[in-house]
């Protein structure tokens, strides 16, 4: 567990790898836009320290070879379950923003949620695993 722990067990890591797998976020900017407040030099620390694990791989997009594509390995996508258990476990156990009713969906397709991840990885297809929410800590700082 310590191996795993110092690969992706900080919060930024692990949100990130969350963001990528459930909301389908890409970009430098899309985590920056998050709504979680990560400042810009942990970001791009976290994102150089996830690649270095082979959790993520960094490609330049085709229509602006300036902008970076950040997307899971083969790797990354294997914590598909660890990443569901510790959403549902947040949720079951924490005030989270998270709807009772997609947790509940959550708890009992657990199955399907980690077919459908994959299937989504595979086939790179960004679409949302979860629906949009505001999170917590956008409603506290209104």
């Amino acid at each position: 567990m310590s191996i795993s722990l110092e690969v992706f067990g900080d919060r930024w890591s692990l949100l990130i790898v969350r963001d990528m797998m459930v909301r389908g976020l890409r970009t430098f900017k899309d985590f920056q836009e998050s709504g979680e407040g990560i400042a810009t030099n942990i970001l791009a620390d976290r994102l150089k320290k996830l690649e270095a694990a082979g959790i993520i791989a960094a490609t330049a997009e085709q229509a602006d070879r300036r902008r970076v594509n950040y997307r899971l390995t083969a790797k990354g996508i294997d914590l598909a379950p660890v990443m569901l258990e510790l959403l549902i476990w947040g949720a079951r156990h924490e005030a989270t923003a998270a709807p009772c009713a997609v947790i509940d969906h959550m708890e009992k397709n657990r199955s399907e949620i980690l077919v459908e991840t994959k299937r989504r990885w595979a086939e790179d297809d960004r679409t949302p695993i979860l629906p949009k929410f505001e999170s917590k800590r956008k409603k506290e700082r209104a």
